[in-house]
């Protein structure tokens, strides 16, 4: 955008620390039932397909317009819980989120578009913990994420979507 245009978007830098897939689903649809074990995989990159989702992640095609096509995951919060449980290694994959990012405050991206790379997003919601994180992460976990538990979120334009710096712009 030029200054002809007006002001320019907002900005800042952010690190996508890791991006997670799955085939398929472990919570849900399992009410009084125990969880699934289906593997989380940890990729490089990601290719975000619009009104769809992550290629190869179970939540891909769900439904038109599926404000959960991509979940989004603050690793500062990680470390909190990590360090609030007493668990040093647990291993973040275990929230089910997709993109585990550290620099920016997620709620703040509730209802705004935002672009990563090339990839262009809206923030739909929070992805609000749900009694099932008492079993991935501890008792009370559901808890301590209240408020914290990501952010979900359509997207608007494919791309490619990758680990490490980047700019996160608004």
């Amino acid at each position: 955008m030029s200054e002809s245009n007006g002001p320019r978007p907002e900005s800042c830098s952010i690190e996508v620390v890791n991006i997670f897939t799955s085939p398929g689903h472990d919570f849900r649809g399992r009410h009084g039932m125990s969880r699934e074990t289906h593997p989380v995989n940890s990729v490089e990159r990601a290719e975000c397909v619009a009104g769809k989702g992550l290629v190869g992640d179970r939540y891909y095609d769900l439904d038109d317009g599926h404000k959960g096509q991509v979940t989004f995951f603050s690793e500062e919060v990680v470390e909190a819980a990590r360090d609030h449980f007493e668990v040093p290694d647990f291993c973040p994959s275990a929230f089910r989120r997709n993109v585990l990012v550290r620099g920016i405050d997620l709620p703040a991206l509730v209802g705004r578009e935002f672009v990563l790379g090339d990839v262009r997003f809206e923030g739909s919601e929070e992805c609000r913990p749900c009694y099932w994180m008492d079993e991935a992460l501890a008792p009370g976990a559901e808890e301590f994420l209240a408020g914290r538990g990501g952010l979900r979120a359509r997207i608007l334009r494919s791309g490619t979507l990758e680990r490490g710096r980047t700019t996160l712009t608004w």
